[in-house]
């Protein structure tokens, strides 16, 4: 079905086609060329990292940074359930165990509070998701892995521009990963970054990233030749994708102003009408700054989730809801996980909808699915417009069997 608000749509914010036109003109579009370089110079010093590398996903830098820790078969990783699957995944080809947290009902983030008890002398690494582009706690995450010795990875997919504490999500963990897929707030369809916030790590990632060579080196002129020194993959961003991402990055507080004030008119606007019926709105602690990733109700009740996307599915607007928990997965019961065992994250996954929100969601349009939202009665098998639209449907199919 084309909906006529879809959930998400990519967008042209400033100079990509400019761009990438001149990235051709340059005669090199391969990787670590004119723009990977302009890109990773600003996501340095956004982030106040050490290093940046651009990578063809936010999966590959995961991947990465599972190589850089060395992680091996029979090493532990914790990792939150409510999270995409390539948090996990990294980890696990590279034969680690997952030992899944469970999330706070409020942000949606790792308990913290519970993270204590799932360390053993196995435990490799911690790895934590600022969901929805709000942090973490992480004073305690980061308290708790120094007491143990733990290094803390960041995925921060979502959490781009975000902080906490008034530091930039990102720069908490040795390691930290971005996306810039087409969902994200900034986007060239396919893209990540690796941060790399530990010194020692940086030598090692730019080989891992070019295949386990030393081609870096080569490069800027410390070497007279390449050659293979370590294990490794092509993770190398084209720098026709990184054109795209660069004419972004030049844009990105437009683009988060635009974001911003999505996001406040949804929280406005849909205050009432969730206090009413016992929805749930996103939540930020005010030590966080937010990302302005996403927009999502919690339903009271799963049939209320799955009754309200089909009525804004009738209406033409595409919601959505977001992970099936890791640990109830085929996958995660594979590695012996079960029902049951984050039971915050079951009941959050079971009742989320996420909202139609992109940069160039007119007004319009947001308050179209702000005013299906408000007619939406929680508790009621259908809204009364759903409910019309079905009989509509249901008399048109008879006239049709009759004809």
């Amino acid at each position: 079905m084309n909906h006529r608000i879809p959930f998400n749509r990519p967008a042209l914010a400033g100079n990509e086609l400019e761009y990438i036109a001149d990235a051709i003109a340059r005669g090199k579009i391969s990787g670590d060329g004119h723009y990977t370089k302009l890109c990773q110079d600003v996501l340095k010093t956004e982030l106040g990292a050490q290093a940046v590398l651009l990578t063809t996903s936010c999966t590959h830098a995961l991947e990465m940074s599972a190589l850089l820790l060395r992680i091996r078969p029979g090493d532990e990783v914790i990792v939150p359930s409510f999270t995409f699957v390539s948090t996990a995944n990294a980890f696990v080809l590279r034969g680690a165990r997952i030992v899944f947290a469970d999330i706070r009902p409020d942000t949606l983030n790792i308990d913290e509070m519970r993270l204590e008890r799932l360390i053993s002398p196995r435990t490799k690494t911690i790895v934590v998701v600022h969901y929805a582009g709000v942090g973490c706690e992480m004073e305690r995450v980061v308290e708790i892995a120094a007491s143990y010795g733990i290094p803390v990875i960041e995925d921060n997919a979502h959490g781009l521009f975000g902080a906490y504490r008034g530091k930039p999500l990102g720069s908490f963990g040795c390691l930290a990963t971005q996306s810039f897929h087409e969902t994200k707030n900034l986007s060239c369809g396919e893209g990540g970054a690796l941060v790399i916030n530990d010194p020692k790590y940086t030598e090692r990632a730019e080989i891992l990233r070019e295949k386990g060579t030393n081609r870096t080196k080569f490069f800027r002129g410390q070497i007279d030749r390449y050659t293979w020194v370590d294990s490794g993959s092509s993770y190398v961003m084209s720098d026709c994708l990184a054109a795209m991402l660069f004419a972004q990055l030049e844009r990105r507080c437009r683009i988060q102003a635009v974001r911003e004030r999505l996001w406040n008119r949804y929280a406005k606007q849909l205050a009432m009408w969730a206090r009413n019926y016992g929805v749930g709105l996103p939540n930020v602690p005010e030590h966080c700054r937010q990302a302005f990733h996403m927009f999502y109700l919690l339903m009271p009740q799963p049939e209320d989730r799955d009754a309200l996307i089909s009525d804004l599915e009738a209406r033409g607007i595409l919601a959505v809801f977001h992970y099936v928990p890791l640990h109830s997965s085929p996958m995660g019961i594979q590695q012996g996980w079960r029902e049951g065992l984050c039971p915050v994250a079951e009941s959050v996954a079971s009742r989320i909808v996420r909202l139609p929100f992109y940069y160039d969601l007119a007004e319009p349009d947001q308050q179209e699915v702000i005013q299906a939202v408000c007619e939406f009665r929680p508790g009621r098998e259908h809204s009364l417009f759903a409910l019309s639209r079905a009989i509509g449907e249901s008399a048109a199919v008879e006239a049709a069997v009759r004809v």
